[in-house]
């Protein structure tokens, strides 16, 4: 099935070994500093970062709103793969990981169900821009983090 026309992808190059890449992606402590657009937080409800385990927490808007998500991790390959079922809206986001000596390069894609649903979540929420974002926000947490 096609899915260009229904995703969002973006392939960065981070600054940082893959195991720190990696612990900051599936530890809460470190996942509630960095995810989100620019302006948001966020408060980590549950975390089970396991094959079938749920992973809900709310963002909080710079505008006050709050955001609630729920996902369910689907594949979790240590220090290579992340895929996540994100309810309402209900997309599912693949992250690769491949290290590249003390440099990780990630690739992100998040496929959602129809093209309109895309469209409208760029029109209202600007999901293209705040995945851009967010993984700058990832760029910036690594570089404050001590090398393992």
């Amino acid at each position: 099935m096609e899915i260009q026309n229904r995703s969002v992808h973006i392939k960065r190059t981070l600054h940082a070994p893959i195991e720190l890449v990696w612990e900051v992606w599936s530890k809460p402590e470190h996942i509630a500093q960095w995810w989100g657009p620019s302006g948001f937080t966020n408060t980590i409800h549950k975390m089970d970062f396991q094959d079938g385990g749920e992973w809900n927490f709310i963002m909080h808007g710079p505008d006050g709103k709050n955001y609630p998500n729920r996902s369910v991790f689907k594949e979790i390959v240590p220090l290579e793969k992340i895929v996540y079922e994100h309810f309402n809206p209900h997309f599912i986001t693949t992250v690769l990981f491949e290290a590249n000596e003390e440099e990780t390069t990630i690739d992100w894609t998040v496929v959602f169900d129809t093209a309109e649903m895309l469209q409208t979540l760029i029109k209202t929420h600007r999901a293209d821009e705040g995945l851009k974002q967010n993984l700058e926000k990832l760029a910036n947490y690594l570089s404050k983090q001590k090398p393992m």
